[in-house]
C-alpha cells in the first residue's frame, strides 16, 4: 500500500469545527467586547492596578477590568479557585452555551454550582484541555507570604487545588460534568494553540467527540513582573503604556503582560451537523517543533518557527498561497518580531506581500499561556468578519520585519485560510490553521 501523507488526495479525514467561543480579556469578558475592542483600535495598556508596581522597571499590563467573579461563578469556587481559573472557567462556559452545548439553566439566584451537558451529548466524548503557563502562581505566593508569616497552619488547605495549571480544566469538567479526556499541556506562551492543537488530535484520533480548549493566565503578580521585568523582555514606556506594546515598530522595546482566558469549542464535524450546530470556522491544520537553539532567545533564523508553518499548512492540505492572513506571535520584543517575519517569508515564499499581518499582542498584551486561545478567537472572527484588526502603535515599521502588518485600523479583506502563530521560551513554536466556512 502506498504511504499516504499530509497532502495525498486519497486521504479521508473528517473535519474538525469550531461552534463555540468564549473570552475574558482586558476588553471585558465575553467574546463581543474583545472583537469590539480590536477593532476599535484602543489599546488596553494601564498603570498596574492589581499590586503597587512604582518599584519595578516594568509597571504597565493590560489588566481585565472590573472582573467580579462572584457575580459570574459559585461562591464556592470563588472562594477555592486561583484568579487564572475563575477566568477559564467563565470562558468556558460562555464557549459553552455559544455551541448549545448546555443543558437548559435551572432555575435559582446566582451562577449555577453545576451546569451540566445537554441530555443528547455524550458526556464520555466531551474533553476538556484549558491550560495556562504559570497556573495559580498567584494563590502560591500570596499563601507563601501567609507561611513566612505565620507558620504552616496559616496555609489556606485550598492551596492545593488553586496552583496546579491543570485545574481550569479540571474544575470546568467537574461543573459542567465533561468526562472525557481532561489535562492541560504546557508550553510557555505556546500552550494556548498547544491545547487547541491537540483537541485536534484528540478529535481525529478518535477519542473524543467534542473537546473544549484554550487558555488560561493570571500573571499581573509582583513576582512575575519583577522576573520578567529583570530579563529584559517587559516594555518600559511606564508614562505612556498605550503606545508601549508596538510589534514590527522600529522602536519596540518588549512586550507588556497581560491577563484573561480565551476557550473555544472544537467538534466533529459529522457531530455538529447532526445536532444542528453553528459552524463558525474549521481547524484545518496544527504544526508543532521547537528550536532547540536557546532557553528564551528564538532561532535567529527562525527555523523552527518556519518548520512549525510548514507543517500546519501540510497538516491542512494547504499550499502557502493559499494563506490570506497571519496572526502573528508579534510580542514587540525586539528579536521576536524580527526572527517570526523572516520565518513568514521563509514559509510563505513570493505569496507573503499579499498576507495581512497582524499582532493582537499590540491591544491587549502577551497574556503568556491564553495568548494562543485568544488570538485563535481573533483568527476566526477575521475570517467570518472578512476583516484584520489592526497592529497599534506601528509608527515606523522596522526594515527587517519585511511583512505586510495591518496598521492603524481594520482592513477588509478577501480571505479562506489564515494562521495562528505562538512561540514560547524553551524554542516551543506552535501554529493553528484556520479555513472559512461558506459562507464566509
Amino acid at each position: 500500500m502506498p504511504r499516504i501523507t499530509a497532502t495525498d488526495p486519497h486521504r479521508r479525514r473528517e473535519e474538525v469545527v469550531v461552534t463555540g467561543l468564549g473570552a475574558v480579556t482586558p476588553y471585558g469578558v465575553g467574546v463581543q467586547s474583545l472583537v469590539d475592542g480590536l477593532y476599535s483600535a484602543v489599546p488596553t495598556a494601564r498603570r498596574i492596578s492589581l499590586f503597587d508596581a512604582s518599584a519595578h522597571a516594568a509597571q504597565i499590563a493590560c489588566e481585565v477590568p472590573g472582573f467580579k467573579p462572584a457575580a459570574l461563578l459559585p461562591p464556592k469556587l470563588v472562594s477555592q479557585l486561583d484568579r487564572f481559573a475563575q477566568f477559564g472557567l467563565v470562558a468556558a462556559e460562555e464557549a459553552l452555551r455559544q455551541a448549545g452545548l448546555l443543558a437548559p439553566p435551572a432555575g435559582g439566584d446566582g451562577p449555577p454550582p453545576r451546569w451540566p451537558l445537554a441530555d443528547s451529548i455524550d458526556a464520555t466524548r466531551v474533553a476538556t484541555l484549558i491550560t495556562s503557563s504559570a497556573g495559580g502562581v498567584g494563590s502560591l505566593t500570596e499563601q507563601h507570604g501567609r507561611l513566612i508569616a505565620g507558620g504552616p497552619r496559616m496555609v489556606r488547605p485550598f492551596l492545593t487545588i488553586a496552583m496546579p495549571a491543570d485545574m481550569a480544566s479540571g474544575q470546568a469538567a467537574i461543573r459542567h460534568g465533561l468526562r472525557g479526556p481532561s489535562f492541560a499541556v504546557l508550553s510557555a506562551c505556546a500552550s494556548g494553540s498547544d491545547a487547541i492543537g491537540a483537541g485536534l488530535d484528540l478529535i481525529r484520533s478518535g477519542r473524543a467527540d467534542v473537546v473544549l480548549a484554550g487558555g488560561a493566565e493570571a500573571a499581573v503578580i509582583p513576582v512575575c513582573v519583577a522576573a520578567f521585568g529583570n530579563a529584559g523582555a517587559l516594555s518600559r514606556r511606564n508614562d505612556d503604556p498605550a503606545r508601549a506594546s508596538r510589534p514590527f515598530d522600529v522602536a519596540r522595546d518588549g512586550f507588556v503582560m497581560g491577563e484573561g482566558a480565551g476557550v473555544i469549542v472544537l467538534e466533529r464535524a459529522s457531530h455538529a451537523a447532526a445536532r444542528g450546530a453553528r459552524v463558525l470556522a474549521e481547524l484545518a491544520g496544527y504544526g508543532v517543533s521547537d528550536d532547540a537553539h536557546h532557553s528564551t532567545q528564538p532561532h535567529p533564523d527562525g527555523e523552527g518557527a518556519t518548520r512549525a508553518i510548514t507543517l500546519a499548512l501540510a497538516d491542512a492540505d494547504a499550499a502557502p498561497a493559499d494563506v490570506g492572513h497571519v496572526n502573528a506571535h508579534g510580542t514587540s520584543t525586539p528579536a521576536n518580531d524580527r526572527t517570526e517575519a523572516k520565518a513568514i517569508r521563509a514559509a510563505l515564499g513570493g505569496h507573503t506581500d499579499q498576507v495581512a499581518v497582524t499582532s493582537t499582542k499590540s491591544a491587549v498584551g502577551h497574556m503568556l499561556g491564553a495568548a494562543g486561545a485568544v488570538e485563535a478567537i481573533a483568527v476566526i472572527t477575521a475570517l467570518r468578519e472578512q476583516r484584520v484588526s489592526p497592529t497599534l502603535n506601528l509608527d515606523q515599521q522596522d526594515p527587517e520585519c519585511a511583512v505586510d502588518v495591518v496598521a492603524g485600523k481594520p482592513r477588509d479583506v478577501s480571505i479562506k485560510l489564515a494562521c495562528s502563530n505562538s512561540f514560547g521560551f524553551g524554542g516551543h513554536n506552535a501554529v493553528l490553521v484556520f479555513r472559512a466556512q461558506e459562507p464566509a
